[in-house]
Formats: structure tokens, sequence, C-alpha cells
């Protein structure tokens, strides 16, 4: 397996390709592989051809004294992915697509994984606010045949949270492979709401993939050839539903690609939650852009639609559309009963004018090398990463403001900072719009583009990482180190 930062970009700049096309985004315009004249079959089957599972969900082994134990081994595994085909996998427990754990606000949940891999491993949980022990710091890791106890305090609010591998210069290949869960964290005040629920509400991972003529995942650094899109772990499939409303908590698993989703019918998708929960309202998205990391959960009525009806989620990011036009087919298949609705108001967050009064103004620029070399470097404000530097010393209890900037010419990046959630207020100048004006822990920043975050450090004390979630990038180096103290 390709662990080191040495191979990034090798594919593309022996190619004498620059690692991004002018105009587009990480993870764009796919060229496809050449036809040789022995050139085996394509093994991906059409699209709407296999169905879509849903995730797992995980029974804890124990629950005693507020707490839930949970076991989960790292090990790889064999999955059908495609049909007729096994494919290797990394995975948590076995499973592909990553499983699902549930949990709630002030509820403790442990989760002891035992390393069954060959190379060390660190579990990160995407979104959460927990002591640096449990927050699965690239460097933090855990050898083979070693096991590692993570505490989830859940002192947050609800939030549709994931867990991934985080072992520096290993996690991308790691994600790639299939290392992903979902944790979802619910409180009182969502369960309260009359929001679509139990076997309507589904979780959905989108990313991208490349296989060779025998089904096995290809992975290299910097790809462009990623034009296999999986939902739940599988090429472009169907989902049966009922013609009633149902909640998709939508994740970008993907290494770099971004996605532009919209329903085929123009109707639009009505988001109520973003990384760190529910939005304050509902809001009609005709196009919803989630980069790497991101999550956004919505709400599609499918009682508008009689049965048969045949609806695709498609995507008009980066890419040919004949490649990458095409997420998921929704096939209405039923009639049912729904006491569901969505609420015009779904949760109070203070306005940002509001907000506790900054004491310090940061200015954060991410980078790397677009002129073709070889090894590409990743730097955050002119740095690469090193993880025994403190980049940023925070007080805590403050509030601060980080405006974020994408250096780059051609490369789209992403932000992503451990511990907090934080608000965007501003995007090129402007206000934050309608879908970033919840709870967020990760933003797209695009080629010169700046963000404007309001953070507040006033969880933990420690040592923790901010980073472009783009993880081939944060694998160049394109991370640093913030210490709360």
């Amino acid at each position: 397996m390709i662990t080191r930062r040495s191979v990034l970009g090798g594919a593309v700049a022996a190619a004498g390709l620059p690692l991004l096309a002018p105009g587009t985004f990480a993870g764009g315009e796919a060229h496809a592989a050449q036809a040789g004249p022995h050139r085996a079959p394509d093994p991906v089957p059409p699209a709407f051809s296999t169905a879509m599972p849903v995730p797992p969900v995980l029974r804890p082994l124990a629950s005693t004294g507020g707490v839930d134990l949970y076991e989960l081994t790292i090990r790889a595994a064999k999955a059908h992915i495609l049909p007729g085909r096994a494919t290797d996998v990394l995975t948590y427990d076995g499973h592909f697509p990553g499983p699902v754990i549930h949990a709630r606000s002030g509820r403790r949940v442990l989760v002891r994984h035992r390393n069954g891999l060959d190379m060390p491993v660190s579990v990160h949980l995407h979104g959460a606010s927990v002591p640096p022990s449990s927050d699965g710091n690239p460097m933090d890791v855990f050898a083979p045949g070693d096991s590692r106890t993570y505490v989830y305090t859940n002192r947050q609010p609800h939030a549709s949270l994931w867990f991934h591998d985080h072992a520096h210069h290993m996690e991308a290949e790691h994600v790639y492979r299939g290392l992903t869960g979902s944790y979802l964290l619910t409180d009182d005040l969502e369960q309260s709401l009359p929001l679509p629920k139990g076997r309507y509400d589904v979780p959905i991972t989108i990313r991208d993939a490349r296989f060779d003529e025998n089904g096995q995942l290809v992975y290299t650094m910097a790809d462009r050839n990623r034009t296999t899109i999986l939902a739940n772990g599988r090429p472009t499939p169907y989902f049966q539903v009922a013609a009633r409303k149902y909640r998709f908590r939508l994740l970008n698993g993907s290494n770099l690609r971004l996605f532009a989703l919209s329903l085929s019918d123009g109707t639009p998708l009505t988001q109520i939650g973003s990384d760190g929960g529910l939005l304050e309202r509902p809001v009609a998205v005709p196009v919803l852009t989630l980069s790497p990391g991101e999550r956004a959960d919505v709400v599609v009525d499918f009682s508008r639609h009689p049965v048969g009806t045949k609806l695709v989620l498609t995507n008009s990011g980066p890419g040919k559309p004949e490649q990458v036009g095409k997420v998921l087919r929704f096939d209405v298949v039923r009639t049912a009963e729904d006491h569901s609705s969505v609420p015009k108001v779904l949760r109070e967050l203070p306005p940002a004018a509001a907000l506790a009064r900054a004491a310090v103004t940061r200015d954060i620029e991410l980078s790397m090398d677009e002129d073709g070399r070889p090894d590409p470097r990743g730097f955050v404000n002119g740095r690469m990463f090193d993880p025994d530097r403190i980049d940023t010393t925070v007080a805590f209890g403050s509030s601060e403001i980080w405006n974020v900037t994408n250096a780059n010419k051609r490369a789209a990046h992403n932000f992503h900072l451990h511990l907090v959630q934080f608000r965007v207020l501003e995007r090129g100048g402007k206000p934050a719009g309608p879908t970033e004006a919840g709870l967020k822990d990760t933003v797209r920043v695009m080629p010169g583009e700046t963000v404007k975050l309001h953070v507040t450090f006033d969880a933990f004390r420690g040592d923790y990482v901010y980073h472009c979630h783009m993880l081939d990038h944060s694998a160049m180096g394109m991370m640093a180190t913030f210490r709360v103290r």
C-alpha cells in the first residue's frame, strides 16, 4: 500500500500534467484511462443496477452507568462493491460502508479499537469536542496488534459526525480504502421535532473511486481518474423509497472531489442541517455543494410523486457529466403514512452580531505547489506540518476571528478545525449564505477566496490540529497545530 508523501502527484506529474487544470476544482475534470487493445472490460456496472444499502447500526457491548461501550476491530476485509467481484477494503469490524454509532448528548461513549492491520492507525471523531487524548491526532497512533480506547464525553449539541483514520501520511489511503463510519449524536431538542425518524432517517456517504479490471480499488495520490461515484459503498445505485418524507444525512467522504447535488426534476433540496447540527430554519437549496468532510442533512418529500417515479440525485460538480453526473436514483415503490413535518424554526442560534467579542484576529493561508513537481508540498502560512511545532496558541475560553485564505490560483482547498464548531461569518467579503449559517467544522475555500470564521475555544485544553480536509493536501503538509491553554 502506498503510504508516503513522496508518491504525491507522481502519476500526474509523470504524465507531464499539472496537479489541477486551470479553472478546475481539486478532484476536478477526470481524464479517462486510455483503452489499449487488450484492455479488460470495465467491471463497473451500468448506473442504477445495484441497490444502495443502509449502513449497519452498531449495538454497544455494554450500557451501564450512563456510558455506552463499543468494541471494534480495524481490519482488512472483502466487500461486494461490484457485482460478482470481491474488493479488498479496510474496515471497522468488517463493515463497508462503515457502520453507524448512535449517541446522545450528555451520555458518554467509549469505543475500544483494536488494530488488526499491519500499520499504525489513529481514529478521529470528526466534528467532536473531545479531550486531546481521544481526538485522534495524526501523530497519536497505535501500533498493529494494540488497542486504544477513545472516550467521547458528548458535551455538545446534536450533530451528524463521522469517524475516520487520521494517521499522518496514511490517512488519505486508509480513508479511500474504507476506514470511515458515522456517529450520529442527538439530544432532546432534535428528538422533540417532528422530523422523519427511524427507517426514514438515512445516512448516505457519497464519494468517488477507481477500480482496476479485477474490481480492486486503485489508489494513487492526486488521482483524477476516480470517476466511479459510490453511494454507501455501491456504484451509482438505486434506493427504494415510500411516497413520504425522508431525512438524508449526506456526507462527502471523498479525498478530493467536490459535489454539487440536485434533484433531476428541479425540486430544491430542503436543507435542515450542516456539520454541527440543525440550521435555525430550513433552506430550499437548488444545488447543494459539499467539499470533502462536509455534511448536510436534507429532507426530500416523495409524496409529490406517484408510485413508479424514478428521481435521480445528480452532480454538476467538476468532471465530465457522463462519468460523474449521476450519484444515485430514488425509486418510489409504495405509499406510506407520514406524520413527520419540517418546522419553520428548527433551533435558535445567536446572530453574528451577538457572538462573543473576538479577542484576537488571525490570518491563515492555505497553499500548495502548483508547478507540476513530482513531490508537491502543502503549506499553512508558508510552512509544512511539523508535529514538534506549535503554530498557534489560544487562550482557553476566548473567542477569535480566523480569516482563512486559499492562496492558490487553481487548486481548491477546504479547512477543518479540530475540537470546535465555528460560525462562518463571511465568504469573499460577503455575509455567509443560509446553508453555512449554522455550526460548522469544515468549510470550502476556493482559489483566491477568503472565509471569515468566528471560533470559541471553551471546551478542552491541549494540542489539536487544523488542516485542509482534502486529505491528499493534508498529507502533503497542509496542516498545523494549535494549543489551547
